[in-house]
């Protein structure tokens, strides 16, 4: 029986080199790859994404196919390496959260102390968007649809992370407990960081909007006619089509990685700014709280995870 013949994937090996953690630019050269999914019954090891023929083997097993194992299946490499980073980069914000609370509940604290564990807190997030930024020059779409996150953080994300205004939102409900002691040159200078801040916000929001509006232009809808009316014309044809869409995809995923860097740059400033203000006691108590609303939305996340994969036994 004659086989459809398919293309074969293409993959380029480059050299990462992560963002310097001293400038925050989101103007860091990107560079995006297309994988071409595998058709083929006998598929390729080492292609990035398992082919079709993966989950038909699947759809014919019932018993042995889930919804877990289909996310599983259809992880790339870059969500697997940067999955199970992120379990251990948890584990370890943990621990420093359980570090932050201690000291900052201790009578006599030592203010070389206080600001040695800031600076590990400061560290573990600026390793956080070194390793991310490398990881999206690979595959950018894997933080937009992030699959080490449950569906409730997901809900909760800006721009591929937190929300920069968060912070102030928390400083605020913090003040009736923790932060009851912020002068008013303090408040002062938080609220104009918050104002600076938010303008920063609305640019990062307007570029993503252009992005989002874009694939609705001349081109995209003139490529997207021209992709539909050769879908049945000769090889090729169809090659040199499928190489404008690449060329396309390219530029719109470079695009994204742009609007997430961009994203990333104002949640590390706000998150700088904000401890530039604080004392080292506040900064314990601020980073403290942090720490805990962002560990505690991701158990809550994984027991909704849990709740629903029992309602469909």
């Amino acid at each position: 029986m004659h086989q459809p013949r398919t293309s074969q994937p293409h993959h380029r090996s480059i050299t990462v080199a992560p963002p310097p953690l001293s400038i925050w630019s989101p103007h860091s050269p990107s560079c995006a790859y297309i994988y071409i999914t595998n058709t083929n019954p006998n598929p390729n090891p080492n292609s990035p994404r398992p082919s079709l023929w993966h989950f038909h083997k699947h759809l014919l097993c019932p018993r042995q196919f889930s919804l877990s194992n289909l996310s599983r299946l259809m992880r790339t490499q870059v969500e697997e390496r940067f999955s199970e980073f992120f379990e251990k980069w948890v584990c370890q914000l943990e621990q420093l959260q359980q570090q932050l609370l201690k000291l900052s509940e201790e009578t006599l604290q030592n203010e070389a102390e206080l600001q040695a564990l800031v600076s590990k807190v400061t560290n573990l997030h600026k390793e956080y968007y070194t390793v991310k930024w490398a990881a999206a020059r690979e595959d950018v779409l894997a933080f937009f649809c992030p699959v080490w996150s449950s569906p409730l953080e997901n809900a909760y994300n800006w721009v591929t992370g937190w929300k920069p205004s968060m912070l102030f939102q928390l400083i605020g409900s913090l003040r009736k407990t923790r932060l009851v002691n912020m002068s008013e040159e303090q408040l002062k200078k938080i609220e104009e960081l918050r104002l600076k801040m938010r303008y920063e916000e609305e640019k990062v929001e307007r570029e993503m909007e252009r992005q989002q509006v874009a694939m609705a232009d001349r081109r995209m809808v003139e490529l997207a006619r021209l992709a539909s009316r050769v879908r049945n014309g000769g090889e090729v044809v169809v090659v040199e089509v499928e190489g404008l869409v690449d060329v396309a995809l390219k530029v719109m995923l470079s695009g994204l990685e742009r609007v997430m860097k961009a994203a990333d740059c104002v949640r590390l400033k706000t998150l700088k700014g904000v401890l530039d203000v604080l004392s080292p006691l506040q900064c314990v108590e601020f980073l403290a709280a942090t720490c805990m609303v962002q560990i505690r939305l991701r158990q809550w996340g994984r027991k909704k995870c849990d709740q629903n994969a029992l309602l469909n036994r």
